[in-house]
């Protein structure tokens, strides 16, 4: 039995008041936040909101200037095992000359070590993940050589291999075609179905309500968190947005009175 008190099943994800930034200039300001297990949120906000910022900080790219950060319970630096991250299309340098084989093989690499020798096991599981994106096919493409859409899945294939509970994912439907946005959602519902936990920058709020079951929508501060059918109101994203919605998505609820 666990300790009087003690919660036996933390969240996920818990921000106590992160603040966090780029020199003097806070991008985020005392951010809290609770992401429970085996749920699957949407990060949503004007641009500039600091979503990004707020993903960064919690995969450890990017210190927090004041707050702290558990992932499952513990300080963010025991726990960071736990975590895997699709990073932003934009960020990547496409141009570098690296297989797709090559890249999942890097989500195994707390298992391989520095210079692990790759295994036909290793292989298999990089493999497996491609398959499970569609992407098993490409498997000795030159990453540069995918269209923007496979090269999304091939990083979320990465992630798969990393046998994550937590996956933090930035803008991962920004510039991919239906197909491919309609595969990735069925994987990260698949996790989610066993148990996983996902937390993604997201900037179409008409399928906030059909992907997500939780919504954190940000403005530099928190400005309304929880399941979408209380969180995602006109009167909480009028306030993020300031009154200029690009196009307020029929499905969010209305405001509570």
């Amino acid at each position: 039995m666990g300790e009087p008190g003690r919660d036996t099943n933390p969240a996920a994800l818990a921000l106590h008041a992160i603040s966090a930034g780029y020199g003097d200039a806070p991008a985020i300001e005392a951010v809290g936040a609770s992401f429970p297990q085996g749920t699957m949120t949407a990060i949503v906000g004007p641009n500039g909101a600091g979503k990004s910022t707020l993903v960064k900080t919690v995969v450890g790219a990017l210190a927090p200037a004041a707050g702290r950060i558990e992932v499952f319970g513990q300080p963010l630096a025991l726990a960071r095992h736990r975590l895997a991250y699709v990073p932003q299309r934009a960020s990547v340098d496409w141009d570098f000359p690296i297989r797709v084989i090559d890249v999942v093989l890097m989500g195994l690499w707390r298992e391989l070590g520095l210079f692990g020798r790759v295994a036909a096991r290793h292989r298999a599981r990089a493999t497996e993940c491609l398959a499970l994106v569609g992407m098993e096919d490409f498997a000795h493409r030159q990453i540069g050589q995918l269209s923007g859409g496979q090269q999304q899945r091939v990083f979320l294939a990465r992630a798969l291999a990393q046998g994550a509970d937590l996956y933090l994912l930035d803008e991962p439907f920004a510039g991919v075609d239906a197909a491919t946005e309609a595969a990735i959602v069925a994987v990260l519902h698949r996790l989610r179905a066993e148990g996983r936990t996902l937390v993604a920058v997201h900037h179409d709020l008409a399928t906030v309500t059909e992907y997500f079951d939780r919504v954190l929508i940000l403005n530099r501060r928190p400005v309304a968190e929880g399941p979408v059918a209380r969180a995602f109101t006109n009167a909480a994203l009028a306030t993020a947005y300031g009154g200029r919605l690009p196009g307020l998505p029929a499905a969010a609820a209305t405001a509570a009175e």
